[in-house]
């Protein structure tokens, strides 16, 4: 009995003490989440579960790699999950951490592309409307239901951080000029006039989603201190042939309602190692806009008081197109070819701008009226040849794109003025006066890139050549009994632009939880500006570096640290440096500056991320020689005001943005974004120092509400707080919007109801006041508009095809910067 009960207290001292070691012992596991494709899953979730009764044990999340690590891992048997959104969950077979394997190397977890099959309809999750990444702000647009059958521009409009000024056809981020607008990866060298028309009268049917992207890499062209926003077309990936199909109307509501009417077409062909794709789409819009400007001009003694109101109409027709092919050589080598562009037609038939002009006593002295018929013309068309070669899968690739890319527009404009006196009786000759300008822009690019993956880290280089020339031809008449030419006024315009760029970049893991990027672009630029009736050429010859540094710390399973630091810069506008004069009536004027300087901008990010949803961004920006494009200046012995571009000393920016969803319920999902920031511009004006600066703030959020499994309700809304653009100090504007969508014939076609701007709030007010200037403008426009749009798609809408097309041109890797 003594010795069975000895060899129980021995037995139970061997197990206790067993238990203890094992105990004792703390394991890791690491491991690598990819796609289908073997391309990494950054930030997707780790989840390490007991594999007896899967309680979660810890979670983690993937780098920028996919690489995940768990530390200090008890012993026993465990599963790992992988997931994220959009993708199907995927476990790992069971293992077990013990004395003999403390350490824990997974074989690679792939992740499938989530696809549920319903009545021959592919069911996938679906994205928010505003959807916060570590390093861009993304607008689903396809996704949201208060955007069917708006336009480009009214989409942007909603973009948390982005204003739109219509009143001064400026698009800012953050409070910031300086934003370069692409169109699938590809830099668009409209003026600001010609983009802001653009984007007002394109449809966004055809748009998958903006992305807004504040600090890119060395990888990307340097140019654009704000960043970039690049609009991403639809591209049907789906094999067989398929296609959708949509129709849409709308009307104004405010007074003076406009009509409009949008159709758009894609199609797609995919079978073997050939992709045919395309789409088109038509817009016509009826438009209306009202400023009313309240100027006060000192001279000498006496003051003058302009008192103006100015309503124009207008109407558009656009076309957009795009065509292009891929072809598979083999498993590692494509090449492709895509051909795109548009048509603009716009046209102003009778706009009318009604002046009084008042004494110090605000008696009327005289009237004037000035009526306006403008008309532009726009044909763009993009050639695009690309290839890429894959050495293997993880990321050793070689890739090319030519690009050819030529703008042909023309415009025209004519003013005719009638002097009153204050009783309204005809006073002297009208004045009338027209002019035309015929424009072409050819443009030429070539860039190669490569990436090669290393032990620790990836390595990519490139070069970039491009050469851009645009001529315009200016000619001014005016009348007394004929229309004659005025050599005065008239000039023709030449500017070419050469810019040759080279990069490296280097991204490392310097451990577990660090990630490093770094890199280094040069960039020489030769412009050359030749003023060809006014015998006046401007060259200029510089060369530069821009760095860029990226440091990532993961701090816990939760929680991540990002620190970004650029150095970028701003080339003036073609049309800036044009010295052409544009007329609104004889008072009033723009007119171009061919002494602008280039930009300069040091930028600095830190970005902190909580579990992947909550992100919060500081960020800080001097530009030096800064380029405002709405200087007003004042000839107060001829009580005329005009603008134009100038270099000011410089802007400091300080922004803070914060991005959380908030899931209700399961029926109710919300999402905001809430920005502040602080502007400062200092320069110098009329040899005085001139200091403008103010905090404002702006905040968009949307509710997603699920009323049935085919029925939708969407309702956003956005605020501008009083801010100041250069000169300009702005009061508040903002918008609310509704949307209903509902799903038919088995999810194959969907109708939309929306109405944006339902109070009809979104409207500008500003004011300019220091030194001679002294201002007031109001304006609104078509804002208020109700939409019906219907879409169907058709073909094979099941099968998803297993590579996904990126051209070297549009190659977002981890942070996306095109253009040409």
């Amino acid at each position: 009995m003594r010795t069975f009960s000895l060899l129980f207290v021995l037995a139970g001292l061997f197990f206790q003490t067993a238990l203890a070691q094992q105990a004792a012992v703390k394991g890791s596991i690491h491991g690598r989440c990819v796609d289908q494709a073997d391309k990494a899953m950054p930030f997707a979730t780790l989840l390490l579960v007991r594999s007896a009764d899967s309680t979660l044990v810890k979670g983690a999340v993937a780098d920028v790699e996919g690489a995940y690590a768990f530390e200090n891992i008890s012993a026993g048997q465990y599963r790992l999950s992988a997931q994220m959104v959009g993708y199907v969950k995927t476990y790992s077979e069971p293992f077990t951490i013990d004395a003999d394997h403390a350490t824990v190397s997974l074989p690679v977890l792939k992740l499938a592309e989530e696809q549920k099959k319903l009545a021959e309809v592919t069911v996938v999750a679906k994205k928010p409307f505003i959807e916060q990444q570590v390093d861009r702000t993304v607008v689903n647009v396809e996704n949201s239901v208060v955007s069917a059958g708006n336009t480009l521009l009214e989409v942007l409009e909603k973009a948390p951080g982005v204003t739109v000024d219509q009143q001064n056809d400026a698009i800012k981020v953050r409070g910031k000029g300086g934003v370069i607008v692409e169109i699938d990866g590809k830099r668009s060298y409209l003026s600001t006039q010609e983009l802001m028309n653009l984007l007002r009268n394109t449809p966004s049917d055809n748009v998958e989603k903006i992305e807004v992207i504040t600090n890119p890499s060395a990888k990307y062209d340097a140019a654009g201190n704000s960043g970039i926003i690049n609009i991403r077309f639809k591209k049907n990936k789906n094999l067989g042939t398929n296609g959708t199909i949509t129709l849409g109307t709308g009307q104004t509501l405010q007074p003076n309602g406009r009509g409009r009417a949008t159709t758009s077409l894609n199609l797609n062909h995919r079978a073997g190692k050939v992709n045919l794709f395309g789409n088109y789409s038509y817009g016509y819009y009826e438009n209306f806009n009202t400023n009313n400007i309240y100027r006060r001009i000192p001279f000498n003694d006496n003051v003058t008081y302009f008192d103006q109101h100015t309503s124009r109409a207008s109407f558009s027709h656009d076309h957009n197109f795009k065509v292009g092919a891929d072809w598979s050589l083999s498993k590692k080598t494509t090449l492709g070819a895509l051909f795109s562009g548009f048509t603009e037609n716009w046209n102003q038939p009778a706009g009318e701008s009604k002046t009084d002009i008042l004494d110090e006593q605000l008696a009327v002295t005289r009237r004037f009226t000035t009526v306006s018929t403008v008309g532009n013309r726009l044909t763009n068309l993009n050639y695009n040849l690309n290839a890429k070669h894959q050495f293997d899968d993880k990321g050793h690739e070689l890739s090319a794109d030519v690009d050819y890319v030529t703008y042909d527009g023309s415009s025209r404009n004519q003013l005719g003025t009638q002097f009153f006196t204050p009783d309204y009786v005809p006073s002297g000759r009208p004045d009338s006066v027209r002019n035309t300008m015929p424009s072409a822009i050819q443009i030429l690019v070539g860039k190669v890139d490569y990436a090669h993956p290393l032990k620790k880290g990836k390595l990519e280089m490139g070069l970039k050549a491009s050469r851009v020339e645009s001529d315009n031809n200016l000619t001014f008449e005016t009348k007394t009994d004929v229309w004659a030419n005025d050599p005065t006024r008239s000039n023709r315009f030449i500017y070419t632009e050469q810019i040759s760029a080279a990069y490296v970049n280097y991204s490392t893991q310097l451990s577990k939880k660090t990630q490093l990027q770094a890199g280094l672009r040069l960039e020489h630029t030769n412009s050359v500006g030749n003023s060809v009736t006014l015998n006046d050429r401007r060259e200029r010859d510089y060369t530069n570096l821009f760095p860029s540094v990226f440091l990532t710390q993961q701090l816990d399973t939760n929680n991540a640290l990002s620190l970004n630091y650029s150095r970028r810069i701003d080339r003036p506008n073609y049309q800036n440096l044009n010295p052409f004069v544009f007329f609104l009536d004889p008072y009033t004027y723009q007119q171009g500056n061919p002494n602008l300087r280039p930009q300069f901008t040091h930028a600095l990010q830190l970005t902190h991320t909580f579990k992947q949803s909550f992100i919060t961004t500081l960020a800080y920006s001097r530009i030096s020689d800064a380029i405002l494009d709405e200087v007003p200046r004042q000839i107060a012995a001829e009580n005329k005001t005009f603008v134009t571009s100038e270099n000011i000393d410089h802007q400091d920016n300080l922004s803070l943005t914060f991005s959380f969803p908030l899931p209700v319920t399961k029926w109710w999902q919300m999402q905001t974004n809430v920005s502040a920031f602080y502007n400062n511009y200092k320069t110098v004006y009329n040899d005085q120092l001139l200091t403008l600066q103010q905090t404002s703030w702006n905040a968009y959020t949307s509710q997603n509400f699920t009323l049935s499994k085919t029925l939708n309700l969407e309702v956003s809304g956005y605020y501008n707080g009083a801010g100041v653009y250069g000169f300009y100090r702005f009061r508040p504007q903002g918008a609310l919007s509704i949307g209903l969508q509902k799903q038919l014939w088995e999810k194959r076609g969907r109708l939309s109801l929306n109405m944006n701007d339902i109070f009809w709030t979104n409207r500008f007010r500003g004011i300019a006041q220091f030194q001679d200037i002294d201002f007031a403008v109001s304006s609104f426009w078509q804002s208020r508009v109700v939409r019906a749009t219907f879409t169907y798609r058709f073909g094979n809408q099941q099968v998803k095809a297993a590579r996904q097309r990126n051209t070297g041109a549009d190659d977002l890797k981890s942070r996306m910067k095109g253009g040409n």
